[in-house]
């Protein structure tokens, strides 16, 4: 919002304060102003002239030679205008003058001719041409016949004026109209607002007898007024007029036009004026709009109407979309005589999806939107007619054709000043609460300790019992309000033993050498389900920004692998990094997917790679399970967990294994299949995917302190031979449950296939460690137990080497 100051100044004084020192208070009332504009931008030495004479420059097609009464005397200056003409009083920048953009004037000879002087069009004086009227867009600006020669120019198009620019928040709706602007101003200096006298003479004709009103969509147009004025008489506005509505970025018109903007700018209440000729029918019906209706509207675009949208008809087609712009069928023109005024309230839901639909935004529609007083409406409409007699020599026609089904009913409030000096933390005294409300003009009177406000229309913003305290607290100071240190038992900080453990397992992961990678939960439909531990119903977005962020993952897996490719294909050699977030599985009761947490891996490239010591090895499955077996020690759960081989689709069959904790799947384990490294672009590649919730919630073994032996360890070796497809961990299985209580320690350390070994067997060895911390044991004791072992093997069918 664009507030002129000189225009503010006739609704509240203002004279005694500077626009910046006004600019701090409004914004410190809680409305930002966000910038001061001083609209004379230093120019100097600009003056109306009267052009006596125009000639054509000998030596060029395009420039004139013209004689221009300044004032102090007549000087010759040489315009390129194509509009100037003998006999017009035009702006005239001296020699010496600045103009905007660090322009200077000086004497000067174009074409051999000598020039004193510029006659300035109103983009050279720093005026925006999208605000200029269009009969001047395109050359100098032309000044009213009483204009005085010699006389400050800039006085009289309103460039002495410093203009303020708003920063509104969307709920203050009623400081998009100067009146709306005047009412803060007038509370925060505690000044009266003085209000616009409208005042003008009714012919003896009736409205009622020209036009007629239907409204059928009363819940989207619950108030309409229609008001017609005769013998109107077209013009250009005023030159008061015309630089006000500049100064408020709207570009001037005709004087019909210009009134209704006007007043729209000073009331916040949008009005259209209809050609009552053009309208052809005599009648005025508001309805929604047919399916595929079309309409061309001002800016001569022609558009197609749904079903929900509200028009404004002549009872046969739309003359206007309702809200949003007038029709082009219907436009005021240099030859109409008789006036429509229209003035109505709409609703702002329908008129956003109306302007939202049509890709048309607009003055009118944005006070729409954000809601007009429903108790000015009428009152604006008058002050429009009032302007029209006064500015175009209208003929208002007696009473108002009107549909009214609008509460105009104010919101009232009952609050304590306790609770509110309670909630600010402040000690305001009852009166100074008073008096803030009176200076907002809300009726407030205090009855048994409570405040009852009735809170006018114009304020929507204003509802519930904290906008009071808020417009109290704003206007008494926010600076007043007291610092103060929180009050009340102050308790440590922790975390839950859930966000403990997780914690671990990040500082386990980061430890072992990956890197924490976060991925989007959305991804295609394609691979919503792929490498997940378990397949549930999928959870679709309705509206999707693309195809590839559709579906909520049910693995964390797809997009680690993503990342690996796009890492190695940037000259990365390894890649090794993991994540914990959240899958989505099924349905809850509540219809929302299930949320269970998951922590993946991936690991591709070299594990180990010490140029120094010439080390390197490339990570493989056992790198992988290494990792898995430490975080599942570091969380005790080590004793409960087991490994089986496993399948998935994309996972090597003979480089899978299903990690289970106490015999129920809880992640998977697994080298990526070639086909599917190929479609990746990746190398040799390993994924872990743990539900990570299930690990987190289950009972674990708390740390245990073994002290050092005092009694020798002994340690047997064991070679078995079995078929190459059964497990180590269930030989290693067998050892463990046959051994005695003196077996403490079961480890392979060597797997060989080949020479020697029949065809599809294989060599697994083990070492055994046997221990008795109460004493040393003897060779025979030692013999027993590890001939039971041995017994066990071989019970299993496999053959002692």
């Amino acid at each position: 919002m664009l507030v002129s100051l000189k225009w503010l100044q006739e609704y509240v004084d203002i004279e005694d304060i500077s626009p910046e020192e006004l600019a701090e208070k409004i914004t410190r009332a809680g409305i930002e102003v966000d910038s001061v504009i001083d609209r004379s931008q230093g120019m100097t030495n600009i003056v109306v002239g009267h052009v006596l004479s125009k000639e054509k420059h000998p030596d060029a097609d395009k420039l004139s030679i013209c004689k221009v009464d300044v004032g102090t005397d007549v000087r010759q200056i040489i315009c390129g205008a194509p509009n100037v003409e003998a006999g017009q009083k035009v702006i005239v920048a001296l020699p010496g003058a600045k103009l905007p953009g660090g322009i200077k004037i000086k004497k000067a000879k174009m074409r051999g001719q000598e020039s004193n002087g510029m006659i300035c069009s109103l983009q050279e004086l720093g005026i925006e041409g999208r605000v200029v009227p269009k009969a001047f867009a395109d050359g100098i600006y032309v000044l009213p016949d009483d204009a005085v020669p010699g006389s400050d120019a800039l006085e009289l198009i309103g460039l002495r004026d410093t203009v303020l620019e708003l920063d509104l928040t969307p709920n203050r709706s009623d400081a998009l109209s100067m009146l709306g602007v005047a009412y803060e101003v007038g509370a925060i200096l505690s000044r009266d607002v003085n209000f616009p006298e409208i005042k003008y003479e009714t012919s003896k004709e009736k409205a009622e007898d020209y036009i007629k009103v239907r409204v059928d969509a009363t819940k989207e147009n619950p108030l309409y007024a229609a008001k017609v004025i005769k013998n109107v008489k077209v013009a250009e506005s005023p030159l008061w007029l015309q630089h006000y509505l500049m100064a408020a970025g709207i570009r001037p018109h005709n004087n019909v036009v210009d009134i209704t903007n006007f007043v729209l700018l000073e009331y916040g209440q949008p009005l259209h004026a209809f050609d009552y000729d053009s309208l052809g029918t005599g009648e005025i019906v508001v309805r929604l709009a047919k399916e595929g209706e079309k309409i061309v509207t001002l800016d001569d675009q022609e558009r197609t109407l749904k079903s929900h949208h509200l028009v404004i008809t002549n009872g046969n087609e739309p003359v206007a979309v309702a809200g949003v712009m007038g029709g082009a069928n219907s436009e005021v023109t240099e030859d109409t005589t008789t006036v429509v005024l229209e003035a109505a309230y709409f609703e702002g839901l329908s008129v956003r999806t109306t302007s939202k639909d049509l890709g048309l935004h607009s003055d009118s529609s944005v006070r729409f939107e954000k809601g007009v007083d429903p108790n000015r409406v009428l009152e604006a409409q008058e002050r429009a007619a009032q302007l029209l007699c006064e500015l175009a020599g209208g003929e208002v026609l007696e009473g108002t054709v009107l549909v009214d089904e609008l509460d105009k009913t104010p919101a009232r409030i009952v609050i304590s000043p306790d609770e509110i000096n309670a909630k600010l933390g402040m000690k305001i005294p009852l009166d100074d609460m008073i008096s803030i409300l009176q200076r907002l003009k809300f009726d407030v009177e205090a009855k048994r300790g409570l405040l009852v406000i009735d809170v006018p229309t114009r304020r929507q913003d204003i509802k519930i019992e904290e906008d009071i305290i808020e417009e109290i607290a704003r206007l008494y100071g926010y600076d007043e309000i007291p610092l103060t240190l929180p009050e009340g038992k102050m308790h440590i900080g922790g975390l839950t033993p859930y966000q403990q453990k997780r914690r671990i397992v990040r500082n386990f992961l980061e430890g072992a050498g990956l890197y924490q990678a976060i991925t989007y939960s959305l991804t295609s439909e394609e691979w919503s389900q792929k490498f997940a531990l378990k397949k549930e119903e999928t959870t679709k977005l309705l509206m999707p920004m693309s195809e590839e962020r559709s579906t909520l993952r049910q693995s964390l897996i797809p997009h680690l692998l993503e990342a690996a490719s796009y890492n190695l294909a940037r000259q990365a050699d390894s890649v090794a990094l993991y994540e914990i977030g959240s899958v989505f599985l099924g349905k809850t009761e509540e219809g929302l997917p299930f949320e269970e947490e998951h922590v993946a891996f991936v690991i591709t490239g070299k594990w180990v790679d010490d140029a120094w010591l010439g080390d390197k090895r490339n990570a493989d499955f056992f790198t992988a399970k290494g990792i898995v077996e430490g975080l599942l020690e570091k969380l005790g759960l080590t004793e409960r967990i087991t490994y089986e081989k496993g399948t998935m689709e994309g996972l090597h069959p003979g480089q899978t294994a299903n990690i289970l904790l106490d015999g129920e799947r809880v992640g998977i384990i697994g080298g990526l299949h070639p086909s599917e490294r190929k479609e990746w672009d990746l190398k040799e590649t390993y994924v872990v995917e743990l539900n990570l919730h299930a690990l987190l919630r289950a009972e674990a073994k708390g740390v245990e302190y073994d002290p050092v032996p005092r009694f020798p360890l002994v340690t047997r070796d064991v070679a078995v031979e079995v078929d190459r497809t059964v497990p180590a961990g269930e030989l290693e299985a067998i050892i463990r449950n046959s051994g005695t209580k003196l077996l403490k320690a079961v480890k392979v350390f060597d797997v060989y296939e080949g020479e020697n070994i029949e065809a599809g067997k294989k060599s697994v060895a083990f070492t055994l460690t046997y221990f008795d911390p109460e004493r040393t044991l003897t060779d025979e004791e030692v013999a027993n137990a590890h001939d039971k072992v041995l017994n066990a093997l071989k019970a299993a069918g496999a053959a002692i080497r």
